[in-house]
């Protein structure tokens, strides 16, 4: 299998404006999360599809390879489904450009999902996360996700999933972690599908996939990383990288 990372790298953010181009122990946090995906040595090649010229000339002048959004994207999928519609590749890797601590461990056990799926029943593998704290749990921001008997998502959302009416039963939650591996095909599908109401609801992509009867495959992980969403996180990775 030939198999690629992609790092959609969105200029504009609503909750952190510029938040890939801030400095990270020297360098720019985008930079950083290439250097981080190369350095896994698990990818044929990895991009950064950018909107912007400043994004893209980082990295193209750190000897990395960026490339140009053509069109204008809604989400990460649509601007990494642009950029391979002619690469020969089998899967496609998202890896988020605000998460630099990229563990390589966590993407090896969502690539076996593929190795192991010789009929090609699984269209994508994303990563999950347990979590025990209630003010996350609750937390808008924190996308949710529910799986069956097989670990096949079942539905991701903002709100508390499942809804705990009756406090007596142990259930488990998971933070759904957004890397993404892609079968081809399933992200020329999404590309082409229009957003439904549950997505355009919740604004949260992966939902259209299980929308059209998409199977997304969830990989449990214990590492829970640092998403640079607001400045207190940029503040939590520069104590972590020290």
């Amino acid at each position: 299998m030939k198999i690629i990372a992609m790092i959609p790298a969105r200029y504009a953010a609503s909750r952190f404006p510029a938040k890939l181009m801030q400095d990270l122990h020297g360098k720019p946090v985008i930079l950083r999360t290439y250097e981080a995906a190369v350095n896994t040595g698990l990818f044929d090649n990895v991009y950064v599809v950018t909107d912007s010229e400043l994004i893209f000339n980082t990295i193209h002048n750190a000897g990395g390879k960026a490339i140009m959004s053509i069109k204008e994207h809604e989400c990460g999928s649509d601007r990494i489904a642009e950029a391979v519609t002619d690469m020969q590749v089998d899967i496609i890797v998202n890896v988020q450009g605000d998460e630099p601590f990229t563990d390589k461990a966590s993407l090896q056990s969502v690539l076996k999902v593929f190795e192991k799926d010789a009929e090609e029943e699984i269209d994508l593998a994303s990563l999950m996360v347990k979590i025990t704290d209630w003010d996350e749990i609750s937390n808008p921001n924190t996308v949710k996700v529910i799986v069956d008997n097989r670990n096949f998502a079942l539905y991701f959302s903002r709100s508390p999933i499942p809804y705990p009416r009756d406090k007596a039963v142990r259930t488990d939650y998971y933070k759904h972690k957004g890397i993404y591996a892609f079968r081809k095909r399933a992200l020329m599908d999404f590309q082409r599908l229009p957003m439904l109401p549950l997505e355009a609801t919740e604004k949260i992509e992966a939902i259209r996939y299980l929308e059209y009867g998409k199977k997304i495959k969830m990989v449990e992980t214990t590492v829970t990383g640092i998403e640079i969403d607001t400045p207190e996180d940029l503040e939590k990775a520069q104590q972590a990288w020290k």
